[in-house]
């Protein structure tokens, strides 16, 4: 499969139960698996300039295993890239990654690139002076729970092995053997190195909720309440529920009007609003990626008619249930 700017969204059949013990958090990042998964090995030589578009609702990354290059995200500050440092586009901004200010940029898909494998593809681009050797990835998570969580992160995270934190002794490790793979070229090297790619992106963003203020308030603050976020990791794993106040706030061991009023001052909107909205995501989610039909994706969801499940979807996303699932049938294969 060759690149382009599409990212499917795609389905994770959630638990109905939860443990006593349970880490919001940690269930939030559990929903990260990826999807619509692509990789490049990118060969610069100076001068060079490539400019990434934006890819909706997708993460882009990039690890540096020979020499160094600079990269710009508009709205955040250039971050110079050596070996044994990630980066991390969360929100799938464009940028540009070159040896050096001043040089007109290429576009991507202006580009040959060398297909490797259906998920991986190799690019050369410069003028031939000092080398750097890139890993670069685009990347889908499939869970509504997953995109909320990208959507709170900064434009650009960066993350060094040589951090004292106890996380980055797992990226050192993991950057190494991606670069070692990555100049060896061995059989299976793509394999091993796609597969570590999926860690190293949770691993960064791991790294940003540990250090960064920005990590303890709003949604990502109420995940970490111990009553709150245990009421939202609840709705999550139990769309189809049909929640009340009185069965979150029981279920957290708060009193009815407690429990409304914490979980809209953490949040931002109310228990309820929230437990709907999720519910239609998650029912957008299985529409998109052909799962479902709206008949099922009703049933599933608790709704006794199609007829007052697409009435709840439209009020919600501003569009019918049948017009997502339209443009599947006539999609390219």
């Amino acid at each position: 499969m060759r690149l382009d700017s599409r990212c499917r969204p795609g389905i994770l059949a959630g638990m109905t139960t939860l443990p006593k013990t349970i880490d919001p958090l940690g269930d939030a990042l559990h929903f990260l698996r990826m999807s619509g998964v692509f990789y490049c090995r990118s060969e610069f030589t100076a001068p060079y300039a490539l400019a990434l578009p934006p890819f909706d609702d997708c993460v882009m990354f990039h690890m540096v295993t020979v020499g160094e290059c600079w990269l710009e995200v508009a709205g955040a500050t250039s971050h110079l890239l050596r070996p044994g440092e990630l980066a991390l586009v969360p929100q799938g901004a464009g940028h540009v990654l070159s040896s050096g200010p001043g040089i007109a940029a290429a576009r991507l898909f202006d580009l040959e690139r060398e297909p490797v494998s259906e998920k991986y593809e190799l690019l050369r681009h410069g003028g031939g002076g000092a080398a750097c050797t890139a890993i670069c990835s685009v990347v889908q998570f499939d869970n509504p729970a997953a995109q909320q969580l990208i959507r709170l992160l900064p434009r650009l995270i960066t993350v060094s092995a040589w951090d004292s934190a106890p996380e980055t002794e797992w990226i050192h490790s993991t950057l190494r053997l991606m670069a070692d793979e990555a100049r060896e070229s061995r059989a299976g090297g793509e394999t091993v190195i796609t597969r570590l790619a999926d860690i190293l992106v949770i691993q960064a963003i791991r790294a940003w909720l540990a250090r960064d203020p920005a990590a303890k308030t709003g949604w990502l603050g109420a995940l970490q309440d111990k009553q709150i976020g245990r009421a939202i990791a609840r709705i999550h794993r139990s769309p189809g529920t049909a929640w009340t106040l009185e069965s979150l706030a029981a279920d957290v061991g708060m009193s009815r009007s407690a429990f409304a009023q914490r979980f809209t001052d953490l949040v931002g909107e109310s228990a309820m609003h929230y437990a709907l909205r999720w519910k239609m995501q998650t029912a957008l989610s299985w529409l998109k990626d052909d799962k479902l039909s709206v008949s099922q994706a009703a049933t599933r969801l608790g709704y006794d008619s199609e007829a007052a499940f697409s009435r709840a979807f439209k009020r919600v996303l501003g569009i019918t249930p049948g017009a997502v699932r339209r443009p599947n049938k006539t999609a390219d294969p």
